[in-house]
Parts: structure tokens; sequence; C-alpha cells
């Protein structure tokens, strides 16, 4: 229950944060009638036009200015926004699997199907904006260690940019039957809110601010929420700096799986070297605790990042230095470890399509399924239209989890999980679309996956998914 409660307390502390700050701005603004933010959102298409026909290469792209070393991932820019508007929706989808979601379970294939309402929002003031997306509903499995329940996801940003200083708050959640890593594939069912040219951009948390689920022998429902505040000072006019907070917990429906929370400190000083390069500082702490149990680490990382923009073609971002993480409970009586760590982020747009690859190393909380590991991961997606309606895409992932220190006369456990899958999707006319996508699981360790007589130390799953969802036209604010 004190669970919830954090959760339901950060989304009214946001919520009030969004309503006083609107109208302060409006004041501050001389009373002048409110215009559309024209920056890091996408135009709201004309109602009355052909969607499928519009080429967003003819459109005014606005550049990205997110600190180098925040807590978002960059980007190449988005193209300017004609209005503020909300669009509501439904989705129904259907995953078919080769096997049950717990490993001991049985073999079989099944079927979940998936029904929930979609929206999505983007309210723009001149110095300020509001974007999300949420889906949420009910599905129904043949899978009887799955059975019936609920899903949500939700992504919210409120961001105030004023000449000096902006100001940041924003909100991941999921309640979803499985990991969110593969989750969906390429599908539509993989994201919140509405898809296609009337979907909302908000640039996800980088992976280090998002509690992991990277294990996929972690079992049964969960929910995740990752809540952060940052602001951001420019002390010259090529230099700034950046703090953050970042409040992430997991928490787990079924026994055997261990819960999480952690609280993050980040600062950063960023510094313009021309237009498109920029270099900086970043130091983050990280407190890892796990309830009930005595555990609890403390991460620091310093690292140096440069990054690289180029409006409307691409953006990139590498990190790397040491890190030091201690441990409350001596690890083979060790409470200290010194490591690197790093990171890297690409977003390259190229005709008819884009590619996205990132990859992390450092300490996570540990998935669910220890306390505390060494992760490496790795995300690939590609997307590219094919046609004047049908687009594809592919997306890879790899993760590896490793227990942080090994203890002397025990197998230290290690996991490693692939995802690989490909899709298709089209517009069904203005305001329907359809998706249909495989992917393909795998896990291995070297210990057993669970506890049952059948288990082993690799598991594969396949999954198939078609997705239908109809939104209404989009609903203009201002």
């Amino acid at each position: 229950m004190k669970d919830w409660e954090k959760f339901t307390l950060g989304i009214v502390w946001l919520t009030a944060a969004c309503l006083c700050a609107s109208p302060l701005l409006a004041q501050q603004e001389g009373g002048e009638k409110p215009k559309p933010a024209a920056r890091e959102y996408p135009p709201l298409l004309d109602p009355n036009g052909n969607q499928e026909d519009t080429d967003q290469g003819t459109q005014a792209i606005q550049p990205d200015n997110r600190p180098l070393s925040g807590i978002q991932n960059p980007t190449w820019g988005t193209p300017e926004m004609r209005h503020s508007y909300w669009v509501p929706g439904i989705q129904y989808s259907n995953t078919v699997r080769s096997n049950s979601l717990s490993l001991a379970g049985n073999s079989g294939w099944n079927s979940t199907s998936f029904v929930s309402g979609n929206l999505s929002l983007l309210e723009a003031l001149s110095h300020s904006s509001l974007s999300a997306n949420y889906s949420g509903g009910g599905y129904s499995s043949t899978d009887q260690v799955q059975g019936n329940g609920q899903y949500h996801q939700l992504s919210a940003a409120y961001e105030i940019v004023q000449r000096r200083w902006q100001a940041l708050f924003v909100d991941q959640f999921s309640y979803l039957p499985q990991s969110n890593f593969g989750f969906g594939g390429t599908s539509g069912l993989a994201f919140p809110g509405i898809v296609g040219n009337l979907a909302v951009p908000l640039p996800g948390l980088q992976a280090a601010f998002v509690p992991g689920q990277t294990i996929l022998t972690a079992t049964g429902p969960r929910y995740s929420n990752a809540s952060a505040a940052q602001l951001t000072y420019a002390v010259s006019g090529r230099g700034s700096v950046t703090v953050a907070g970042v409040h992430g917990l997991l928490r787990f429906n079924d026994s055997g799986n261990i819960n999480s929370d952690t609280e993050i400190l980040n600062a950063g000083y960023n510094y313009a070297i021309t237009r498109k390069d920029t270099v900086g500082l970043a130091y983050r702490f990280s407190a890892y605790h796990y309830p009930g149990n005595p555990q609890a680490l403390g991460d620091h990382v310093a690292q140096f990042v440069y990054g690289k923009k180029i409006t409307g073609r691409w953006a990139l971002m590498l990190a790397a230095g040491p890190e030091v993480t201690t441990f409350r409970v001596p690890i083979n009586g060790s409470t200290k470890r010194a490591s690197a760590s790093g990171s890297g982020f690409l977003n390259y747009v190229f005709p008819r399509g884009n590619i996205t690859l990132s990859y992390t190393h450092g300490v996570s909380s540990g998935s669910g399924v220890l306390s505390g590991a060494s992760t490496d991961q790795l995300n690939a997606i590609w997307n590219r239209k094919l046609t004047r309606v049908w687009s594809g895409s592919t997306n890879l992932g790899y993760a590896k989890n490793r227990q942080i220190l090994s203890v002397s006369g025990f197998s230290s456990p290690s996991y490693d999980t692939w995802l690989a899958g490909a899709g298709l999707s089209r517009p069904l006319g203005r305001t329907a679309s359809f998706s249909l996508a495989y992917q393909a699981q795998i896990q291995g360790a070297n210990v057993a996956l669970c506890s049952g007589p059948n288990c082993g130390t690799s598991s594969t799953q396949h999954q198939v998914f078609l997705t239908f969802q109809w939104h209404t036209r989009p609903l203009v604010l201002r």
C-alpha cells in the first residue's frame, strides 16, 4: 500500500506543478494570449487532409536544446507544432506465444488478447508544454499462469523554458504482466498513446535512470515507476549546469522476486564547443534499496560526455568514466568495488527512415532477480517507409546481467537475454492503423532458470503480435 501511495503522491505532485506553473507563466507574459510553442513537437496535421501523403521532410525542424549531461536521450529535433491538441482512441492487440510466461509452466502455444483505451495530449504555451501518452485496459489469456488482468503504460512530461533556465518534470509508469524489455515487440502494443502522425513524441529517460527489467526469469505482474525533476541554468552563452533528482521503484505481485527502490542524484556541466558539438562532465549517485533485504548499494559515477547534433539528421551522445560501488552488507569480505562505466546513444535519420542505437554499461538494481547487478544493455531499432502506406521495422536487444562480486565457493549467477524481431504497419484511412510483428526472446544463464523439474539453463520463446488501433480526429485545444 505504501508503494502505491508513493506513486499517487508523485502523480499529484507532478499535476500540481503543471497546474500552478501555467497560470504563473501566463501572468509573466503580460496577459497576452498564449501562442503555440514552435519547438520539439510534431505538427497537428490538417484533419481534412491526407495524412498518409504528408512529407515530414518539408516541415520546419526545430533543434533539440536538452542538456547533454541531463537525464533524457538526445534527439535530432522535431517538426514544428501548429496547435495544442488531444486524441483519444481504442486498441485491440493479440499476442500468440510458443510457451508460457512462466518457465516452469506448460510449454504449449497460448494466446493473450489486450483491449485498451489510448490517449495522447499536447498542451503548449509560449514558455511551457505538457505532453502525455497513456494506454490502459485489460487482458485475457489462455495461459493459465498469466490468466486475466489489467495493464497500464504512462509517459508524461512538463517542461518550462525561459531565457536562461529550463525546468523539466517527467514520469514513466507501467503495470504489465511481464517484463517491459521486449513487451509488444515493434507492434503498437509496445508504445503508450496514439501511434502514427498524431503521436506525441516524448524522449525517454536514459536506461541508467529507469528500474531495469532485463532478466526474464522474474515472473508475474509488476509495476515500475520513474519520477524525475531536472533544472538547467545557462551560466554563459555556451555553458550550462544541470541538476536532477530521480526516484524509481519496481514491485512484483508474486513472491520470489526482489523488489527495489532507487534514488538518483545527477549533476553536470555542459559546454558548447561549436553549434553542433558539445562536451560535458557528469556525476551520478544512485542508492539501491531492497525492501525486506538488508543489502543496499551506493553507486558513484563520474563521466566525460561528448555530444553532436545536426538538426534534422542525427544526434550522438558518448559517455565514459570510473564507477565506485559500496555495499552495506559485505560481499565476500568486500564493501567496495571499482569499475568502469559507459553509455552511448545514436539517433540517425536517412531518407524514408531512421535508426536508433543505445548501449549502457554499469551497475543496475538487478531486474528483480539479483540484489544489484553489473549490466550491459544494447538496443537497436530500425524503421523505414516501404511504400506509400506500408512501413517496416526491426528491433534487436541484448542484455547481460552478472552478480556484482563473486562469492567464494559459489557459482556467480550470470544471465544473457536476446531479443530479435520485425514488423509491418500501415494506416487504415485517417483514423485507424494496423500492425503485425514477430519477436524471438532467448534467455540463457549459467544456473537453472527456474525451480521446476524440467527447468534448464536456456529458454526460447516465439511471439506474434497483431494490433488494431482507432482514434478520433484530433481535438484542438488552441
